[in-house]
């Protein structure tokens, strides 16, 4: 008979699950690679000015985001899927989308005051 886990046990998580985390956090890293990849694009095209290397710096971070916050939510999902608890909420996605809009902003800023 097989006993069900205590609550400090880990089982085996079902492969699906697993893969499916793994999956998540290659689009976490393939995403902090076009945000470093653009930052790097952004410092060598535009313009030595604030906006530019506002602009630079703010996809540089948040491609550091998304690097290591992915890593993180892979290891909280993942023990909390060896676990059997439902996958805990991060704060990731939300400071991801901070910095995005905020990239929006400083290149709306430097389209317009470049093309006047």
């Amino acid at each position: 008979m097989s006993q069900m886990p205590t609550e400090h046990e880990e089982t085996e998580p079902d492969v699906r699950f697993s893969l499916a985390n793994e999956r998540t956090l290659l689009a976490y890293q393939r995403t902090a690679i076009g945000l470093i990849g653009a930052s790097v694009a952004v410092a060598h095209f535009l313009d030595d000015g604030a906006l530019a290397i506002t602009l630079a710096s703010v996809l540089l971070l948040s491609g550091a985001v998304a690097a290591v916050g992915g890593y993180r939510r892979y290891q909280a999902a993942d023990r909390a899927i060896r676990a059997g608890r439902p996958l805990p909420t991060g704060t990731t996605a939300l400071i991801l989308s901070v910095g995005l809009i905020i990239c929006v902003l400083v290149a709306g800023v430097y389209v317009i005051t470049a093309a006047t």
